[in-house]
C-alpha cells in the first residue's frame, strides 16, 4: 500500500507529485498484472496539509482511473474529509460515502 507523507502543502506539491506519480504508475501496473482492480493509498501519516493535497488526490484518482485500476484512500484523517466536503470533492474521492440517493453524502 502506498502512502501519503505527513505534509502535503502547495510548497511541496510539485515535488510530491513526481513522486507519488512514479509510485502510482508502478503500483497501478503491478495491481493490474495481479488482475487487480484498486490500488490502495494510506493517509495514515498525513498531519499537515491544505487544499492542495485535494488536487494531489484528485489527480491520482485520475491517473489510476488511466492506468484501468481504482484508487482506494485508507486512514483518512476526519479534517480532510472534511475538507473535500466543503470543497465539493468528496464523492469524487469517496463514492463509497454516497447516499442511497445518489446525491447526498452520508
Amino acid at each position: 500500500m502506498l502512502k501519503l507523507p505527513p505534509s502535503v502543502r502547495i510548497d511541496e506539491a510539485p515535488a510530491l507529485w513526481v513522486r507519488l506519480e512514479a509510485s502510482l504508475r508502478a503500483e497501478a501496473a503491478q495491481v493490474a498484472c495481479a488482475a487487480g482492480s484498486q490500488l490502495h493509498l494510506s493517509a495514515a501519516d498525513l498531519q499537515q496539509f491544505d487544499s492542495t493535497v485535494l488536487s494531489l488526490l484528485i489527480s491520482a484518482a485520475r491517473l489510476c482511473a488511466a492506468e484501468g485500476v481504482q484508487l482506494k484512500l485508507h486512514q483518512v484523517p476526519d479534517k480532510l474529509l472534511e475538507l473535500a466536503r466543503v470543497y465539493g470533492v468528496a464523492e469524487l474521492l469517496w463514492p463509497e460515502l454516497i447516499g442511497k440517493t445518489g446525491n447526498q453524502l452520508v
